[in-house]
């Protein structure tokens, strides 16, 4: 029978170990920064977490600032000790023109990582890994998918998410997406308004798609939708979480038993303010047979103008709130960035430390032209306690 350790050493080895928690309560580091690796800016912001536990953190690389419309690339760095370090970043496309709006999607089952992205809003593709992100196969055109929207809404831009998609229960997998029908400028490029929402799908592990029913279409009450998170709840539901710009600034909420169709009418949820911005949302891991817990990040700005303001809020105070009801209630928020801090995504990682991934600082002051993308680490009971 093998000795025990020492009483007094084994004591200072649990005292240390606790002590190395409670340090690791919260921490934060620049993954990305402008300038760097020949990229003007880096954005669109996402992360999810294997089925081995390996972080991956990605962004869109863009070449010069100020319009969605760069070239970019889709970069990505890799964690497996639970976002502590990452390796150097790396180019997962190598597509010449807006190569934006990465949205991954790590499949629980088969440990597969899934990748959808746009590019020139004009196309889809999908790529997969089964190396835990390491590699990713070379992309796949699912743009027909797309094809089945236009008798009910003539788009000439698409994009998914952005931030991260799931695979339900049922092994589907679904993703947000926002398409866009305005006219064109003289220089070719689409703007994004009027816009609507929906999803794309595949059963088969990624080698199909399909279209699922509109969730929303903009008009006078419910204002331009666009991006998009997305849950599966504790009963199956599919919940979707909408940006758009509704004067009301809150976002909008919708359901369905499948994610593809039978979508409830979107409504207000008067807990989450939306100063029409991305932002991010997850499932903490939790007994299946209890609520879900949903984490929710997006700049909560709202304090900062009068209350009847009518145009976009300044992307600053990026807060983290929980629900431990599905959803129905948002009782816990904290703020984790008090300055500039735009779009979000969250993961949350095999030892439940929750991970926010997210657009900080600004160029020259200006809105858009983003500085840094941040990793913030958290603990559910740092976010919890507290008077807030």
């Amino acid at each position: 029978m093998a000795r025990l350790p020492h009483l007094p050493i084994l004591l200072i080895s649990i005292l240390a170990f606790a002590s190395s928690i409670l340090a690791e309560d919260f921490s934060s580091a620049n993954l990305w920064n402008a300038g760097i690796e020949g990229y003007a800016t880096y954005r669109i912001p996402g992360i999810v977490v294997t089925k081995n536990g390996t972080v991956l953190a990605y962004a869109a690389a863009r070449r010069t600032l100020g319009s969605d419309w760069s070239d970019a690339d889709i970069v990505m760095r890799r964690s497996v000790d639970g976002g502590r370090t990452f390796s150097a970043s790396q180019r997962i496309t190598k597509m010449r023109g807006t190569t934006d709006n990465p949205t991954a999607i790590a499949d629980p089952v088969n440990g597969a990582v899934y990748m959808v992205f746009q590019r020139d809003y004009a196309k889809c593709y999908f790529m997969r890994s089964d190396d835990d992100g390491r590699t990713f196969s070379a992309p796949t055109d699912i743009t027909a998918a797309f094809e089945g929207f236009r008798p009910e809404f003539n788009w000439n831009v698409l994009a998914p998410g952005p931030g991260h998609a799931i695979v339900a229960h049922t092994g589907r997998i679904i993703v947000p997406v926002w398409l866009a029908a305005g006219t064109p400028s003289a220089d070719g490029r689409r703007p994004h308004r009027p816009s609507a929402v929906a999803t794309i799908y595949s059963d088969d592990h990624g080698r199909t798609w399909r279209h699922g029913a509109f969730v929303l279409i903009s008009h006078d009450d419910l204002l331009n939708p666009s991006e998009t998170t997305i849950a599966e709840l504790s009963d199956g539901r599919i919940l979707l979480n909408l940006r758009s710009e509704s004067t009301h600034h809150r976002r909008l909420i919708a359901y369905s038993s499948d994610g593809a169709a039978h979508w409830t009418t979107p409504v207000p949820d008067e807990a989450l303010f939306d100063p029409i911005c991305a932002a991010g949302l997850v499932r903490y891991p939790a007994a299946r047979e209890l609520p879900a817990i949903l984490l929710f990040s997006n700049p909560d700005s709202a304090s900062l103008l009068a209350g009847d303001h009518k145009g976009p809020y300044p992307r600053q105070q990026l807060a983290v709130r929980v629900s431990f009801d599905d959803g129905k209630t948002w009782p816990v928020a904290k703020r984790i960035d008090a300055g500039s801090s735009a779009y979000s995504d969250l993961g949350v990682t095999k030892d439940g430390t929750i991970l926010c991934l997210y657009e900080s600082g600004s160029i020259n002051g200006k809105e858009g032209d983003i500085d840094h993308i941040t990793l913030a680490r958290f603990s559910l009971r740092w976010l919890s306690r507290g008077e807030n």
